[in-house]
């Protein structure tokens, strides 16, 4: 450690901070700074509303050692220098395997952040049971250069409903970028493809109800000015921004759970949280203690709806 370094304290461990008070996000456009020491502080800050959502589940990390004007590593190896108390998933991939990091504690956040470990991204799986997910995941993406965010409000207010008519319970989250996930929780109990398969439907029913202002279409030209319903995340090995990760956007933006009833909210953006302001709204405890849902009764009542 240099003279600049610092020690803190979390639970049983101490973790190193190497350069605390390198700007990650630069000012600009009415945006203050934020360095790194910023980022331990918010991660150290909303751990406890932050690790139930990580636990178990492997990573994949997007760092920006020199700030998010710099060059972007999206990592999914855990280097030979991370503690050895911090753990590792061997999963599987064709040729090998790849050992994630996984996020059990306050100390592996904070390492994580230490290392410019700006957003977290998690999969819809746990280490347990890594071919059968416990969360499907819609992606309510607006259309390229689209502002309205009242789009993207319609959008989700459509799935709330459709998923009621299912009953498939579901909670709501800013990505902290351009639009919202809807998240279901499930009981992991199929794989991938089965539950990729269900998202794909539930989407094209969507579509098929108001086709001037959805589309599932895979190629953004398709698109036109709908937005766009992505299932894509619920796939093996794909991530989703973990809730309460940090967007490597000027102003260092949240992505933040949110109550459904928030949904109309005038102020409500996809930026609508930052780390100055995240920690407050999950003291609301804006997500009910969902239990996970089976889908084959999902998937019956869907068949007589489409």
């Amino acid at each position: 450690m240099t003279a600049e370094d610092h020690r803190v304290r979390a639970g049983r461990r101490t973790v190193e901070l190497h350069r605390p008070d390198k700007v990650l996000f630069p000012a600009g456009g009415g945006h203050p700074a934020y360095t790194k020491a910023d980022l331990v502080a918010y991660y150290r800050e909303v751990a406890p509303f932050m690790l139930p959502g990580l636990r178990g589940r492997p990573l994949m990390l997007e760092r920006y050692p020199d700030g998010i004007e710099g060059p972007r590593f999206m990592q999914k190896n855990t280097p030979d220098h991370y503690p050895e108390w911090i753990p590792r998933a061997e999963v599987p991939k064709e040729g090998g395997t790849v050992r994630h990091t996984v996020c059990d504690s306050v100390a592996t956040l904070l390492h994580l952040a230490d290392q410019a470990c700006v957003t977290p991204h998690r999969w819809l799986s746990r280490v347990d049971h890594l071919d059968e997910p416990d969360l499907l995941v819609f992606d309510l993406d607006p259309a390229e250069g689209a502002d309205d965010f009242g789009r993207v409000r319609e959008a989700a207010h459509w799935l709330g409903e459709v998923l009621q008519e299912l009953k498939l319970p579901s909670v709501l989250m800013t990505t902290g970028s351009r639009g919202l996930h809807v998240t279901v929780p499930l009981l992991p109990r199929q794989d991938f493809d089965a539950v990729r398969g269900f998202a794909r439907d539930v989407a094209g029913l969507l579509v098929a109800r108001h086709p001037d202002r959805l589309t599932t279409a895979a190629r953004k030209r398709d698109r036109g000015d709908r937005l766009y319903l992505d299932v894509q995340r619920n796939g093996y090995a794909q991530t989703a921004v973990a809730p309460y990760g940090v967007r490597a956007r000027p102003g260092a933006p949240v992505a933040t759970p949110l109550a459904w009833d928030q949904l109309d909210d005038p102020d409500l953006g996809p930026r609508r949280w930052t780390i100055a302001d995240a920690v407050d709204q999950a003291r609301t405890h804006p997500w009910p203690a969902l239990r996970g849902h089976a889908l084959d009764p999902a998937r019956r009542r869907l068949e007589e709806l489409v």
